[in-house]
């Protein structure tokens, strides 16, 4: 059995340009595929933060250091410049690979630069203002936490 997987993933990356009449794809700077280990041509998902869009296309390389994130033909009725995007790229893999294989993560800035690079994909980059979708253990109340905090709403009461 082969599952498909996270391979890599652009997060947060802001739409630079939309051509309705170029004949499909999405551009990505050169800097950001190999980042993300994106091929020309490569099948990706588009999530557009914005409007809650998505979409499948292919990568075409865009001129490298520019941060251009530009969405062509008909997905330019769906997601607008200045729209935050995450670009997913699948891959299938045996069990045993997809228990090993680490995804590229790239998280980039507001004019699409790369500022952290991982392998977690619920990973939020501190000060990034996101919240981790990582499971972590819940925080433990004391007993005096909990009376200290009942004795405030009490005395509030009266």
């Amino acid at each position: 059995m082969l599952r498909t997987m996270l391979k890599s993933k652009i997060h947060r990356a802001t739409v630079t340009q939309a051509d309705l009449h170029y004949v499909g794809s999405v551009t990505v700077d050169v800097d950001l595929m190999e980042a993300a280990d994106l091929l020309p041509g490569e099948m990706v998902a588009i999530v557009d933060v914005t409007n809650g869009a998505r979409l499948e296309t292919y990568v075409i390389p865009g001129e490298r250091g520019t941060g251009v994130i530009g969405i062509n033909g008909a997905a330019a009725h769906l997601v607008k410049p200045g729209d935050l995007v995450i670009l997913i790229a699948y891959g299938q893999m045996d069990d045993a690979e997809a228990r090993s294989y680490q995804p590229k993560v790239v998280f980039v800035d507001a004019d699409n630069k790369v500022v952290d690079l991982g392998a977690d994909p619920g990973h939020a980059p501190e000060g990034s203002g996101l919240v981790s979708g990582a499971v972590v253990e819940p925080e433990v109340v004391s007993e005096t936490e909990d009376a200290t905090a009942l004795d405030a709403l009490i005395q509030a009461e009266n």
